[in-house]
């Protein structure tokens, strides 16, 4: 009998896998919107569609990178089996994209692989934090600094988990220019 976290994907949603790949940016739009939606609950069809969206994180659409690990992020809801352990590497190098929209996509949605399982959260808030310390020589390193710091807010808010906040915070110190220091505090108001 098979479980129910190994269902085979509906046959929209795998139309919808097929137009993330797809010429058609209307119909790509169109199916990572749906799949989206989708995702806001656990799916029992998460497997079905892992190994593919992991190797879509590797086309040579840079839209079709961006859907991939976004959601991914969204499907960790869904992830029973704990994938998103050995998994979260993968969807974080897309993170460093040659493209800025599709790194910054991911990025701004990997707080969501965090919520649910503890091991996961602690790789992210590592990861998060290794990469706040490496990114300021990046061309746009004070932006990812910002969305990073915006990520941990995300994950904090859903999970109210004080170490990511101590994490955080701990970060914000880090930016030696006082103008971008403000500017970080500012995601974290209120927390």
């Amino acid at each position: 009998m098979r479980s129910k976290q190994s269902a085979e994907a509906p046959p929209e949603v795998r139309a919808a896998m097929s137009a993330i790949v797809g010429k058609d940016a209307q119909a790509q739009g169109a199916a990572f919107t749906s799949l989206q939606a989708a995702a806001e609950a656990p799916v029992p069809w998460v497997y079905a569609v892992w190994d593919e969206l992991l190797s879509i994180l590797r086309h040579k659409d840079n839209r079709a990178r961006a859907i991939a690990g976004q959601l991914l992020c969204h499907l960790a809801k869904s992830d029973s089996e704990g994938r998103l352990e050995k998994d979260l590497e993968k969807v974080l190098e897309v993170t460093h994209d040659e493209k800025f929209v599709t790194a910054r996509h991911v990025l701004l949605a990997s707080w969501r692989t965090g919520v649910g399982n503890t091991t996961v959260r602690k790789q992210l808030v590592r990861a998060l934090s290794d990469r706040f310390k490496s990114c300021a020589s990046e061309k746009n390193g004070t932006l990812v600094r910002y969305d990073i710091l915006c990520a941990l807010r995300s994950l904090f808010d859903e999970t109210a988990d004080a170490k990511v906040r101590e994490a955080a915070l701990a970060l914000i110190p880090l930016e030696e220019d006082p103008k971008y220091r403000k500017k970080y505090a500012t995601a974290w108001r209120g927390a």
